[in-house]
Protein backbone atom coordinates (compact mmCIF):
# COMPACT_ATOMS: atom_id res chain seq x y z
CA UNK A 1 0.00 0.00 0.00
CA UNK A 2 2.73 2.29 0.94
CA UNK A 3 4.75 1.41 -2.16
CA UNK A 4 0.91 2.16 -4.67
CA UNK A 5 0.63 5.55 -2.91
CA UNK A 6 4.42 6.89 -3.35
CA UNK A 7 4.33 5.71 -6.96
CA UNK A 8 1.00 8.13 -7.40
CA UNK A 9 2.97 11.20 -5.86
CA UNK A 10 5.48 10.52 -8.01
CA UNK A 11 2.96 10.48 -10.95
CA UNK A 12 1.26 13.64 -9.64
CA UNK A 13 4.76 15.49 -9.25
CA UNK A 14 5.62 14.26 -12.96
CA UNK A 15 2.49 15.71 -14.59
CA UNK A 16 3.03 18.69 -12.52
CA UNK A 17 6.30 19.16 -14.16
CA UNK A 18 5.18 18.83 -17.57
CA UNK A 19 2.67 21.38 -16.82
CA UNK A 20 5.51 24.07 -15.45
CA UNK A 21 6.81 23.60 -18.82
CA UNK A 22 4.20 23.88 -20.77
CA UNK A 23 3.62 26.98 -18.76
CA UNK A 24 7.33 28.18 -19.80
CA UNK A 25 6.96 27.20 -23.20
CA UNK A 26 3.80 29.55 -23.54
CA UNK A 27 5.52 32.22 -21.79
CA UNK A 28 8.69 32.30 -24.27
CA UNK A 29 6.22 32.50 -26.79
CA UNK A 30 4.57 35.67 -25.72
CA UNK A 31 7.75 37.27 -25.08
CA UNK A 32 8.85 36.32 -28.64
CA UNK A 33 5.29 38.07 -30.05
CA UNK A 34 6.36 40.72 -27.68
CA UNK A 35 9.73 40.69 -29.44
CA UNK A 36 8.16 40.65 -33.07
CA UNK A 37 5.63 43.78 -31.99
CA UNK A 38 9.20 46.05 -30.72
CA UNK A 39 10.61 45.31 -34.12
CA UNK A 40 7.44 46.54 -36.18
CA UNK A 41 7.83 49.61 -34.13
CA UNK A 42 10.95 49.86 -34.84
CA UNK A 43 10.13 49.75 -38.16
CA UNK A 44 7.57 52.11 -38.16
CA UNK A 45 9.71 54.32 -36.31
CA UNK A 46 11.85 53.70 -39.23
CA UNK A 47 9.52 54.72 -41.89
CA UNK A 48 8.98 58.16 -40.20
CA UNK A 49 12.33 59.23 -40.60
CA UNK A 50 12.14 57.77 -44.36
CA UNK A 51 9.25 59.92 -44.63
CA UNK A 52 10.67 63.27 -43.06
CA UNK A 53 13.48 63.72 -45.92
CA UNK A 54 11.11 62.90 -48.39
CA UNK A 55 9.21 66.30 -50.03
CA UNK A 56 5.82 67.17 -48.59
CA UNK A 57 4.99 67.04 -52.41
CA UNK A 58 6.13 64.02 -53.34
CA UNK A 59 4.65 62.10 -50.10
CA UNK A 60 1.06 61.07 -52.52
CA UNK A 61 3.45 58.35 -54.06
CA UNK A 62 4.45 56.94 -50.47
CA UNK A 63 0.40 56.63 -49.63
CA UNK A 64 -0.86 52.96 -48.31
CA UNK A 65 -4.59 52.66 -49.33
CA UNK A 66 -6.36 51.34 -46.13
CA UNK A 67 -8.41 48.87 -48.35
CA UNK A 68 -5.09 47.19 -48.97
CA UNK A 69 -3.70 45.51 -46.00
CA UNK A 70 -0.81 44.23 -47.60
CA UNK A 71 -0.13 47.62 -49.58
CA UNK A 72 3.31 48.06 -47.39
CA UNK A 73 5.11 44.91 -48.11
CA UNK A 74 7.53 44.23 -50.70
CA UNK A 75 6.18 41.29 -51.77
CA UNK A 76 2.09 41.75 -53.94
CA UNK A 77 -0.62 39.12 -54.43
CA UNK A 78 -3.56 40.32 -57.51
CA UNK A 79 -6.75 38.86 -59.20
CA UNK A 80 -6.71 35.37 -60.27
CA UNK A 81 -8.78 36.49 -63.49
CA UNK A 82 -6.17 35.43 -65.53
CA UNK A 83 -8.28 35.80 -69.01
CA UNK A 84 -9.30 39.33 -67.96
CA UNK A 85 -5.62 40.12 -67.46
CA UNK A 86 -4.18 38.52 -70.92
CA UNK A 87 -6.89 41.14 -72.33
CA UNK A 88 -5.56 43.98 -70.49
CA UNK A 89 -2.07 43.42 -71.16
CA UNK A 90 -2.72 42.88 -75.15
CA UNK A 91 -4.95 45.98 -74.63
CA UNK A 92 -2.46 48.05 -72.72
CA UNK A 93 0.70 46.71 -75.13
CA UNK A 94 -0.86 47.25 -78.55
CA UNK A 95 -2.14 50.53 -77.59
CA UNK A 96 1.68 52.10 -76.66
CA UNK A 97 -0.11 55.24 -74.59
CA UNK A 98 2.32 57.52 -73.36
CA UNK A 99 0.94 59.27 -70.44
CA UNK A 100 1.59 63.54 -69.96
CA UNK A 101 2.79 63.74 -73.53
CA UNK A 102 0.27 66.53 -73.58
CA UNK A 103 2.39 68.03 -70.62
CA UNK A 104 5.81 67.69 -71.10
CA UNK A 105 5.98 67.04 -74.93
CA UNK A 106 6.69 64.18 -77.50
CA UNK A 107 9.58 61.73 -77.23
CA UNK A 108 12.80 63.36 -79.18
CA UNK A 109 15.07 61.13 -80.78
CA UNK A 110 17.20 61.89 -78.04
CA UNK A 111 15.05 62.18 -75.12
CA UNK A 112 16.45 59.93 -72.79
CA UNK A 113 14.52 56.89 -72.05
CA UNK A 114 14.51 55.36 -68.23
CA UNK A 115 13.22 51.53 -68.63
CA UNK A 116 12.23 50.28 -65.05
CA UNK A 117 11.85 46.54 -64.75
CA UNK A 118 8.49 45.47 -62.14
CA UNK A 119 7.94 42.72 -60.26
CA UNK A 120 5.74 42.71 -57.38
CA UNK A 121 7.89 45.08 -54.94
CA UNK A 122 5.75 48.06 -54.23
CA UNK A 123 7.47 49.33 -51.43
CA UNK A 124 10.66 49.63 -53.20
CA UNK A 125 8.95 51.12 -56.19
CA UNK A 126 7.56 53.73 -54.39
CA UNK A 127 10.72 55.13 -53.37
CA UNK A 128 12.45 54.89 -56.90
CA UNK A 129 9.56 56.56 -57.88
CA UNK A 130 10.17 59.45 -55.07
CA UNK A 131 13.63 59.76 -55.73
CA UNK A 132 12.82 59.42 -59.99
CA UNK A 133 10.65 62.94 -58.73
CA UNK A 134 13.50 64.55 -57.20
CA UNK A 135 16.05 64.35 -60.22
CA UNK A 136 16.78 67.58 -61.97
CA UNK A 137 15.42 67.55 -65.74
CA UNK A 138 13.53 64.47 -65.09
CA UNK A 139 10.74 66.01 -66.45
CA UNK A 140 12.74 66.19 -70.34
CA UNK A 141 12.86 62.25 -69.59
CA UNK A 142 10.14 59.28 -71.06
CA UNK A 143 9.71 56.57 -68.14
CA UNK A 144 8.88 53.34 -69.38
CA UNK A 145 7.82 50.75 -66.34
CA UNK A 146 8.05 46.92 -67.68
CA UNK A 147 6.28 45.03 -65.92
CA UNK A 148 6.04 41.35 -65.47
CA UNK A 149 2.85 41.30 -63.09
CA UNK A 150 -0.29 42.98 -63.47
CA UNK A 151 -1.25 44.44 -60.67
CA UNK A 152 -4.16 47.06 -60.27
CA UNK A 153 -2.64 49.05 -57.10
CA UNK A 154 0.75 49.10 -58.77
CA UNK A 155 -0.95 50.02 -62.31
CA UNK A 156 -2.10 53.11 -60.32
CA UNK A 157 1.09 54.54 -58.47
CA UNK A 158 2.59 53.96 -62.15
CA UNK A 159 -0.05 56.02 -63.89
CA UNK A 160 -0.35 58.89 -61.13
CA UNK A 161 3.32 59.98 -61.89
CA UNK A 162 2.83 63.72 -62.94
CA UNK A 163 6.23 64.99 -63.23
CA UNK A 164 7.15 63.37 -66.60
CA UNK A 165 5.72 61.35 -69.34
CA UNK A 166 5.04 57.69 -68.45
CA UNK A 167 4.92 54.66 -70.33
CA UNK A 168 3.75 51.17 -69.55
CA UNK A 169 4.74 47.91 -71.44
CA UNK A 170 3.86 44.26 -69.76
CA UNK A 171 5.57 40.93 -70.25
CA UNK A 172 3.35 38.97 -71.61
CA UNK A 173 4.79 35.49 -71.11
CA UNK A 174 4.75 35.65 -67.25
CA UNK A 175 4.32 32.61 -64.61
CA UNK A 176 1.07 35.08 -63.72
CA UNK A 177 -0.58 34.95 -66.89
CA UNK A 178 0.41 31.00 -67.68
CA UNK A 179 0.09 29.66 -64.04
CA UNK A 180 -0.01 25.93 -65.48
CA UNK A 181 1.99 25.76 -68.43
CA UNK A 182 5.04 26.89 -70.05
CA UNK A 183 6.78 29.45 -69.30
CA UNK A 184 4.87 28.93 -65.92
CA UNK A 185 4.82 25.79 -64.34
CA UNK A 186 3.40 22.91 -66.14
CA UNK A 187 2.05 19.94 -64.04
CA UNK A 188 4.52 17.95 -66.19
CA UNK A 189 7.86 19.52 -65.69
CA UNK A 190 10.74 17.49 -64.31
CA UNK A 191 11.29 17.82 -60.88
CA UNK A 192 14.21 20.51 -59.88
CA UNK A 193 16.18 17.63 -58.37
CA UNK A 194 15.15 14.53 -60.29
CA UNK A 195 17.90 12.64 -62.28
CA UNK A 196 18.22 12.16 -65.79
CA UNK A 197 17.65 8.38 -65.62
CA UNK A 198 14.23 9.30 -63.18
CA UNK A 199 13.27 12.36 -65.36
CA UNK A 200 13.06 9.62 -68.61
CA UNK A 201 10.71 6.95 -66.85
CA UNK A 202 8.58 9.83 -65.78
CA UNK A 203 8.41 10.99 -69.53
CA UNK A 204 8.34 14.71 -68.13
CA UNK A 205 9.06 17.70 -70.15
CA UNK A 206 12.74 18.28 -71.57
CA UNK A 207 13.50 14.98 -69.52
CA UNK A 208 16.54 15.07 -71.56
CA UNK A 209 17.72 18.58 -71.35
CA UNK A 210 18.97 19.13 -67.62
CA UNK A 211 21.23 22.20 -67.11
CA UNK A 212 24.46 21.86 -66.63
CA UNK A 213 24.19 20.97 -62.75
CA UNK A 214 21.76 18.31 -63.76
CA UNK A 215 18.90 20.17 -62.85
CA UNK A 216 15.10 21.07 -64.21
CA UNK A 217 14.26 24.76 -65.05
CA UNK A 218 12.32 26.93 -62.38
CA UNK A 219 9.88 29.46 -63.35
CA UNK A 220 11.02 32.06 -60.93
CA UNK A 221 13.99 32.28 -61.79
CA UNK A 222 14.02 32.18 -65.56
CA UNK A 223 11.43 34.45 -65.78
CA UNK A 224 13.81 37.41 -65.21
CA UNK A 225 16.39 36.62 -67.68
CA UNK A 226 12.91 36.28 -70.05
CA UNK A 227 11.49 39.59 -69.24
CA UNK A 228 14.79 41.76 -69.39
CA UNK A 229 15.59 40.27 -72.63
CA UNK A 230 11.88 40.77 -73.86
CA UNK A 231 12.03 44.59 -72.47
CA UNK A 232 14.69 45.68 -74.44
CA UNK A 233 13.42 43.98 -77.58
CA UNK A 234 10.71 45.80 -76.87
CA UNK A 235 12.02 49.34 -76.46
CA UNK A 236 14.85 49.11 -79.21
CA UNK A 237 12.67 47.32 -81.98
CA UNK A 238 8.47 47.69 -81.11
CA UNK A 239 7.77 50.91 -79.88
CA UNK A 240 6.45 53.03 -82.31
CA UNK A 241 7.95 56.24 -80.20
CA UNK A 242 11.51 54.99 -80.57
CA UNK A 243 11.46 54.13 -83.85
CA UNK A 244 14.47 56.85 -84.80
CA UNK A 245 15.22 57.15 -81.28
CA UNK A 246 18.79 57.55 -81.22
CA UNK A 247 19.50 58.53 -77.65
CA UNK A 248 20.54 57.16 -74.35
CA UNK A 249 18.35 54.04 -72.63
CA UNK A 250 18.93 53.75 -69.21
CA UNK A 251 18.00 50.21 -67.66
CA UNK A 252 17.04 50.36 -63.55
CA UNK A 253 15.10 47.89 -61.32
CA UNK A 254 12.32 48.70 -59.39
CA UNK A 255 14.57 48.14 -56.14
CA UNK A 256 16.60 50.87 -57.23
CA UNK A 257 17.50 54.20 -56.09
CA UNK A 258 18.57 57.20 -57.88
CA UNK A 259 20.04 60.51 -56.46
CA UNK A 260 19.11 63.79 -57.74
CA UNK A 261 21.73 64.30 -60.19
CA UNK A 262 21.99 61.37 -62.05
CA UNK A 263 20.84 62.77 -65.09
CA UNK A 264 23.87 65.56 -64.97
CA UNK A 265 26.38 62.92 -64.33
CA UNK A 266 25.20 60.97 -67.17
CA UNK A 267 25.40 63.89 -69.79
CA UNK A 268 28.94 64.49 -68.00
CA UNK A 269 29.54 60.56 -68.50
CA UNK A 270 28.88 60.27 -72.28
CA UNK A 271 30.83 63.74 -72.71
CA UNK A 272 33.77 61.87 -71.55
CA UNK A 273 33.18 58.79 -73.14
CA UNK A 274 32.88 60.42 -76.48
CA UNK A 275 36.13 62.63 -75.79
CA UNK A 276 38.25 59.93 -73.93
CA UNK A 277 36.60 56.54 -75.00
CA UNK A 278 34.85 56.34 -77.69
CA UNK A 279 35.03 52.61 -78.09
CA UNK A 280 33.22 52.38 -74.49
CA UNK A 281 29.63 50.58 -75.30
CA UNK A 282 27.82 50.89 -71.99
CA UNK A 283 28.01 53.88 -68.87
CA UNK A 284 27.22 52.77 -66.11
CA UNK A 285 25.55 55.00 -62.87
CA UNK A 286 26.02 52.41 -60.38
CA UNK A 287 27.60 50.34 -57.73
CA UNK A 288 27.58 47.63 -54.79
CA UNK A 289 30.23 49.25 -52.96
CA UNK A 290 28.43 48.39 -49.37
CA UNK A 291 30.83 51.16 -47.46
CA UNK A 292 31.73 54.74 -47.82
CA UNK A 293 33.12 57.40 -45.87
CA UNK A 294 33.47 60.99 -45.74
CA UNK A 295 36.33 62.93 -45.22
CA UNK A 296 36.19 67.04 -45.04
CA UNK A 297 39.00 67.73 -43.40
CA UNK A 298 41.16 69.85 -46.28
CA UNK A 299 44.90 68.65 -45.57
CA UNK A 300 43.71 64.52 -45.45
CA UNK A 301 41.89 65.20 -48.70
CA UNK A 302 44.52 66.30 -50.66
CA UNK A 303 47.12 64.15 -49.02
CA UNK A 304 44.67 60.82 -49.74
CA UNK A 305 44.34 62.21 -53.60
CA UNK A 306 47.73 61.32 -53.88
CA UNK A 307 47.02 57.89 -52.97
CA UNK A 308 45.95 54.61 -55.22
CA UNK A 309 42.11 53.78 -55.19
CA UNK A 310 43.58 50.72 -52.79
CA UNK A 311 45.46 52.96 -50.41
CA UNK A 312 42.63 55.20 -50.08
CA UNK A 313 40.18 52.20 -49.44
CA UNK A 314 42.67 51.07 -46.84
CA UNK A 315 42.84 54.39 -45.70
CA UNK A 316 39.76 55.37 -45.52
CA UNK A 317 38.71 52.10 -43.69
CA UNK A 318 41.47 52.73 -40.88
CA UNK A 319 39.76 56.12 -40.35
CA UNK A 320 36.28 55.02 -39.84
CA UNK A 321 37.84 52.19 -36.94
CA UNK A 322 39.88 55.14 -35.40
CA UNK A 323 37.21 57.69 -35.05
CA UNK A 324 34.39 55.00 -34.64
CA UNK A 325 32.31 57.15 -37.00
CA UNK A 326 29.49 57.89 -34.41
CA UNK A 327 27.44 60.56 -36.15
CA UNK A 328 27.43 58.18 -39.85
CA UNK A 329 27.80 54.63 -38.43
CA UNK A 330 25.68 53.27 -41.53
CA UNK A 331 26.92 50.24 -43.84
CA UNK A 332 27.70 53.08 -46.72
CA UNK A 333 30.29 55.11 -46.35
CA UNK A 334 32.24 57.59 -49.10
CA UNK A 335 35.88 57.35 -49.88
CA UNK A 336 37.93 60.62 -50.30
CA UNK A 337 37.59 61.64 -53.54
CA UNK A 338 34.36 60.12 -55.01
CA UNK A 339 32.06 63.17 -54.30
CA UNK A 340 33.69 66.43 -54.90
CA UNK A 341 33.92 69.29 -57.55
CA UNK A 342 36.15 67.21 -59.80
CA UNK A 343 34.97 63.96 -59.37
CA UNK A 344 36.62 60.48 -60.89
CA UNK A 345 35.45 58.00 -63.19
CA UNK A 346 36.68 54.99 -64.83
CA UNK A 347 37.30 53.10 -67.73
CA UNK A 348 37.38 49.33 -67.45
CA UNK A 349 36.40 46.06 -68.80
CA UNK A 350 32.72 45.21 -68.11
CA UNK A 351 32.03 42.88 -65.36
CA UNK A 352 28.25 41.85 -64.72
CA UNK A 353 27.89 41.78 -61.14
CA UNK A 354 30.03 45.26 -61.03
CA UNK A 355 28.34 47.02 -63.36
CA UNK A 356 24.82 46.19 -64.20
CA UNK A 357 23.12 48.55 -62.29
CA UNK A 358 21.96 51.85 -63.55
CA UNK A 359 23.29 50.72 -67.29
CA UNK A 360 22.78 52.62 -70.02
CA UNK A 361 23.72 52.10 -73.77
CA UNK A 362 21.85 53.19 -77.54
CA UNK A 363 20.45 52.01 -80.04
CA UNK A 364 23.96 50.85 -81.87
CA UNK A 365 24.99 49.10 -79.46
CA UNK A 366 21.84 47.26 -78.78
CA UNK A 367 21.85 46.13 -82.27
CA UNK A 368 25.42 44.86 -81.20
CA UNK A 369 24.31 42.31 -78.66
CA UNK A 370 20.90 41.59 -80.92
CA UNK A 371 22.81 40.45 -83.90
CA UNK A 372 24.46 37.73 -81.14
CA UNK A 373 21.07 36.46 -79.45
CA UNK A 374 21.93 33.26 -79.64
CA UNK A 375 24.83 33.63 -77.61
CA UNK A 376 22.87 35.16 -74.73
CA UNK A 377 19.62 32.82 -75.36
CA UNK A 378 21.59 29.56 -75.79
CA UNK A 379 23.94 30.29 -72.15
CA UNK A 380 23.23 28.08 -69.84
CA UNK A 381 22.73 30.72 -67.15
CA UNK A 382 19.25 31.76 -65.18
CA UNK A 383 21.33 35.72 -64.98
CA UNK A 384 20.67 38.32 -67.82
CA UNK A 385 23.79 39.63 -66.78
CA UNK A 386 25.93 36.76 -66.46
CA UNK A 387 24.56 35.90 -70.27
CA UNK A 388 25.70 39.51 -71.60
CA UNK A 389 29.29 38.99 -70.07
CA UNK A 390 29.40 35.56 -71.84
CA UNK A 391 28.08 37.40 -75.24
CA UNK A 392 30.73 40.17 -74.70
CA UNK A 393 33.61 37.64 -74.06
CA UNK A 394 32.59 35.72 -77.68
CA UNK A 395 32.34 38.32 -80.30
CA UNK A 396 34.13 37.73 -82.96
CA UNK A 397 36.53 40.32 -83.82
CA UNK A 398 35.86 42.31 -81.52
CA UNK A 399 37.12 42.95 -77.55
CA UNK A 400 35.24 42.67 -74.56
CA UNK A 401 32.40 45.84 -73.73
CA UNK A 402 34.22 49.00 -72.11
CA UNK A 403 32.65 50.78 -69.11
CA UNK A 404 32.94 54.08 -68.15
CA UNK A 405 30.65 54.13 -64.51
CA UNK A 406 31.00 56.59 -61.91
CA UNK A 407 33.14 55.92 -58.60
CA UNK A 408 31.06 58.56 -56.79
CA UNK A 409 27.39 55.89 -57.85
CA UNK A 410 24.79 58.27 -58.82
CA UNK A 411 21.83 54.83 -58.36
CA UNK A 412 21.92 52.36 -55.49
CA UNK A 413 20.32 49.26 -54.51
CA UNK A 414 18.10 48.88 -51.86
CA UNK A 415 16.05 45.60 -52.02
CA UNK A 416 16.80 43.34 -49.10
CA UNK A 417 14.45 40.93 -50.53
CA UNK A 418 14.36 39.09 -53.19
CA UNK A 419 15.97 36.14 -56.07
CA UNK A 420 19.01 36.56 -54.58
CA UNK A 421 18.44 38.28 -51.25
CA UNK A 422 17.01 35.88 -48.67
CA UNK A 423 17.35 37.77 -45.66
CA UNK A 424 15.29 36.95 -42.75
CA UNK A 425 14.83 40.65 -41.81
CA UNK A 426 13.77 42.20 -44.95
CA UNK A 427 13.03 45.78 -43.61
CA UNK A 428 12.78 48.25 -46.79
CA UNK A 429 12.92 51.47 -44.67
CA UNK A 430 16.06 50.57 -42.64
CA UNK A 431 18.30 50.27 -46.06
CA UNK A 432 16.02 53.40 -47.78
CA UNK A 433 17.05 55.34 -44.81
CA UNK A 434 20.71 54.22 -45.23
CA UNK A 435 20.61 56.26 -48.77
CA UNK A 436 19.22 59.02 -47.78
CA UNK A 437 21.12 60.04 -45.23
CA UNK A 438 24.27 59.14 -47.88
CA UNK A 439 22.49 61.32 -50.38
CA UNK A 440 21.92 64.19 -47.65
CA UNK A 441 25.76 64.34 -46.61
CA UNK A 442 26.58 64.19 -50.23
CA UNK A 443 24.69 67.06 -51.04
CA UNK A 444 27.43 69.51 -51.33
CA UNK A 445 29.20 67.48 -53.96
CA UNK A 446 26.41 66.40 -56.61
CA UNK A 447 26.20 68.14 -59.92
CA UNK A 448 30.28 67.94 -60.52
CA UNK A 449 31.09 70.62 -63.38
CA UNK A 450 33.55 67.94 -64.52
CA UNK A 451 34.74 64.73 -64.19
CA UNK A 452 38.72 63.18 -64.59
CA UNK A 453 38.81 59.87 -66.36
CA UNK A 454 41.47 56.97 -65.25
CA UNK A 455 41.82 53.95 -67.36
CA UNK A 456 41.78 50.77 -65.78
CA UNK A 457 42.76 47.06 -66.59
CA UNK A 458 40.38 45.92 -64.65
CA UNK A 459 41.26 43.21 -61.94
CA UNK A 460 41.49 39.43 -62.16
CA UNK A 461 37.66 39.08 -61.84
CA UNK A 462 37.13 41.25 -64.59
CA UNK A 463 39.36 39.40 -66.98
CA UNK A 464 38.46 36.37 -65.97
CA UNK A 465 36.73 33.96 -68.91
CA UNK A 466 33.51 32.28 -67.75
CA UNK A 467 33.60 28.62 -68.12
CA UNK A 468 30.86 27.80 -67.63
CA UNK A 469 27.33 29.48 -66.52
CA UNK A 470 25.33 29.29 -63.28
CA UNK A 471 22.84 26.77 -64.61
CA UNK A 472 19.09 27.17 -64.61
CA UNK A 473 18.95 27.65 -68.34
CA UNK A 474 19.00 24.17 -69.87
CA UNK A 475 15.61 23.54 -70.91
CA UNK A 476 15.07 23.83 -74.79
CA UNK A 477 11.47 25.42 -74.38
CA UNK A 478 13.47 28.50 -72.58
CA UNK A 479 16.02 28.85 -74.92
CA UNK A 480 13.65 28.89 -78.40
CA UNK A 481 11.18 31.60 -76.56
CA UNK A 482 13.87 33.90 -75.80
CA UNK A 483 15.95 33.76 -79.33
CA UNK A 484 12.16 34.23 -80.77
CA UNK A 485 11.67 37.27 -78.35
CA UNK A 486 14.11 39.37 -81.20
CA UNK A 487 12.18 37.99 -84.21
CA UNK A 488 9.57 39.70 -83.36
CA UNK A 489 9.74 42.67 -85.67
CA UNK A 490 7.95 46.38 -85.18
CA UNK A 491 5.78 45.68 -88.00
CA UNK A 492 4.58 42.46 -86.14
CA UNK A 493 0.98 44.22 -85.10
CA UNK A 494 -1.35 40.71 -85.60
CA UNK A 495 1.32 38.29 -83.80
CA UNK A 496 -0.40 36.66 -80.75
CA UNK A 497 1.32 36.78 -77.19
CA UNK A 498 -0.22 33.16 -75.98
CA UNK A 499 -0.14 30.11 -77.23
Amino acid sequence: MPRLKYASVLRILVILGLFCLWVQIMLSASNGGLERDNELMNSNDTSEQVLALVPPELHKYLTVHPKNASGNATERTGPKNITDIRKAIEKYNSAQIIHNEDIYGPVQNDTIIIVIQVHTRLTYLRHLIVSLAQAKDIDRTLLVFSHDYYDEEINSLVRSIDFTKVMQIFYPYSIQTHPNEFPGVDPNDCPRDAKLEQAIKLKCNNALHPDLHGHYREAKYTQTKHHWWWKANRVFNQLHCTAAHTGMVVFLEEDHYVAEDFIHMLHLLRATADKSCPHCEILCLGTYLKTYQYHLTGDKRKKQLNLSYIQQVRAANEERRRRQMETQAWNYQVYPNLYSNTQKVEITPWHSSMHNMGMVFNRTVWRGIAELHEQFCAYDDYNWDYSLLHLSQNRPRRDKFRVILCKGPRVFHIGECGIHHKKSNCNASTVISKVQKLLQNAKPYLFPSRVAATVSAGGAKHNKRLTKGNGGWGDVRDQELCANMTKIGREARSYSYYT
